[in-house]
C-alpha cells in the first residue's frame, strides 16, 4: 500500500464532511452517569452520532472517553463500575438496560470496537484468521471455508499484503501498523453500522497513523457506517470529523460542527486545547500548555472543574457547576470565549 502524506492540520474553519442528518440519531446518549462504587465517573453526557457521520471526542487523558465509549457497548466491568442513570439508545433500543446475551448479539453485529492497543486486544495464542473467523462464525450463518475466503477478503481490504499467508501469522509476528489493521478487519467484518474507535493510531507512526485515519474514513464513506473517533488529536479531528465533543472532568464541556468549533470555540478549556495546535502557533516558537492536570474521579473541585486550570476563572467558576447550553453550539462555561 502507497504511503500516504503526513496529514495537514489546518487551523482554519472546515466544512463539515456530511451534512447534518434530518432523520433520528442512530446512537442517542442521555444523561449519561458512570460510577465506580460511590465515585462518579462520568456525568451527564448527552451525545447523538447520525449514520454515516464521523463525530469526534477529545479531551486529554483522564477526562473520561473510554469509559464512555466502553459504557456505550456495556464493557464496563460491572461491578465495581455501574450506570445508576441514563439511556444508550441505539437504533430505538436503550443498551443500558439489555441483559448480557442481547448485548453479545449486538457486540460486533451492530457495534464493532477498535482497541487502543492491539497487541493486547488480539490473542496472542490464535492465528490471526482464527481471530477473524471467529467474529464471522459467531454472527453470520458461514461454513468454515467460506469465512476463510471473507477473513482474507477483509485482511486484503485493510491493505495486509499477502492476506492469505496473514491469516496464518500470529499477532506477535506482524507490524504495529499492520495489527492495528487486523483489528478494523475484525471490527468490520460483519459491517458495523457503528464503529467505535478509542485511539486508534496511539502508539503508530505518523506516516502509518495517515494510514489507519485514511481507511477508516475511506471505508465509513463506502458503507454509511458511523464513527465515533476518540482521541487527543485535535489535527486528526479537524481533518475527519464533522462535528466535535469536548469532555473534561467527565462530563461534556463543549458540542458543536467541527468547523464551528475550531473557528469560535467557547468552552475556555476548547480554547486552551486549540492554542497547543503546532499549526496555530509561529514556526519555531515554544508550544503553550495547559498548567496542571485533570482532577481524578473523587477529586474534582466544586464548581467547573476547569477552574483551577483557567487563567479566565471568575467566582462563579469556583462554586457552581455550569450546564450545556440548549444551542446548535453547546457549552458549559460562565465565562465564555467571547
Amino acid at each position: 500500500m502507497p504511503v500516504l502524506p503526513l496529514p495537514h492540520v489546518p487551523f482554519e474553519p472546515i466544512a463539515p464532511l456530511t451534512p447534518p442528518s434530518p432523520t433520528s440519531p442512530l446512537l442517542s446518549i442521555r444523561d449519561l452517569h458512570v460510577h465506580a462504587g460511590a465515585t462518579p465517573i462520568v456525568e451527564a453526557v448527552c451525545l447523538d452520532i447520525h449514520a454515516g457521520e464521523m463525530v469526534g471526542l477529545v479531551g486529554e487523558s483522564g477526562s473520561g472517553k473510554s469509559v464512555t465509549a466502553l459504557s456505550i457497548v456495556r464493557l464496563i466491568p460491572e461491578p465495581p463500575m455501574r450506570i445508576p442513570q441514563g439511556r444508550i439508545d441505539f437504533d430505538g433500543r436503550d443498551l443500558s438496560a439489555l441483559d448480557e446475551p442481547a448485548l453479545r448479539a449486538i457486540r460486533g453485529e451492530d457495534i464493532a470496537m477498535i482497541f487502543q492497543e492491539p497487541m493486547t486486544s488480539l490473542n496472542p495464542v490464535f492465528t490471526i484468521g482464527d481471530q477473524i473467523r471467529e467474529m464471522l462464525l459467531l454472527h453470520r450463518d458461514l461454513s468454515v471455508k467460506a469465512a476463510n475466503a471473507r477473513a482474507a477478503e477483509l485482511l486484503a481490504r485493510v491493505g495486509i499484503p499477502s492476506p492469505e499467508t496473514a491469516l496464518m501469522r500470529y499477532p506477535h509476528q506482524l507490524s504495529g501498523g499492520q495489527r492495528q489493521r487486523v483489528m478494523i478487519a475484525i471490527a468490520l467484518a460483519c459491517e458495523p453500522r457503528l464503529l467505535i474507535a478509542d485511539e486508534p493510531t496511539t502508539a503508530l507512526d505518523v506516516t502509518v497513523q495517515a494510514q489507519i485515519l485514511e481507511l477508516i474514513d475511506d471505508l465509513r464513506r463506502e458503507s454509511g457506517m458511523a464513527v465515533l473517533l476518540i482521541t487527543h488529536d485535535l489535527g486528526v479531528v479537524s481533518q475527519y470529523c464533522d462535528r466535535v465533543a469536548v469532555m473534561y472532568g467527565g462530563r461534556i464541556v463543549e458540542q458543536a460542527d467541527a468547523g464551528t468549533l475550531f473557528a469560535h470555540p467557547r468552552h475556555r478549556y476548547t480554547e486552551a486545547l486549540l492554542k497547543t495546535i503546532p499549526s496555530a502557533n509561529t514556526p519555531g516558537a515554544r508550544l503553550p500548555a495547559i498548567g496542571g492536570t485533570v482532577p481524578a474521579p473523587g477529586r474534582r473541585p466544586p464548581g467547573c472543574a476547569f477552574h483551577p486550570r483557567c487563567e479566565a476563572a471568575i467566582d462563579v467558576c469556583r462554586s457552581t457547576l455550569p450546564v450545556l447550553t440548549d444551542d446548535d453550539h453547546q457549552h458549559a462555561c460562565w465565562n465564555p470565549v467571547p
